[in-house]
């Protein structure tokens, strides 16, 4: 479970990546409860469903959304969803070039959970 730390729009934006075991595998991407009542990257649903694609071959990555844990920034009522597309962009470059992709998320966040 690499920790990966990428520059964002609003700073540095921390997370979690697990790579796929095979080339072009799917990629997961996690989403956290609303940041403004406690929710991070850490939190135990997001924790599970991270353990669960990962079982499962996916790529995953789970990440700490603009001022949570050691991510840069601060709360802005959604512009924040920008930052997921830092990563779509950097895993699609290192890891898994075109692979069918989508994301997860709690409270908040579920309503941005499609399929990119």
């Amino acid at each position: 479970m690499p920790e990966v730390i990428f520059t964002g729009p609003a700073g540095r934006i921390e997370g979690r990546y697990h790579p796929a075991r095979q080339k072009n595998a799917p990629i997961a991407i996690v989403l956290h409860p609303h940041p403004q009542f406690g929710g991070t990257m850490n939190h135990q649903i997001v924790y599970q469903l991270y353990y669960a694609f990962a079982h499962r071959n996916f790529a995953v990555l789970r990440f700490n959304f603009r001022g949570v844990g050691r991510s840069q920034g601060s709360f802005d009522h959604g512009a924040q969803l920008l930052d997921r597309w830092v990563f779509i962009r950097r895993l699609d470059r290192h890891a898994v070039a075109h692979a069918a992709a989508g994301n997860r998320g709690l409270h908040f966040r579920g309503t941005a959970s499609q399929p990119l």
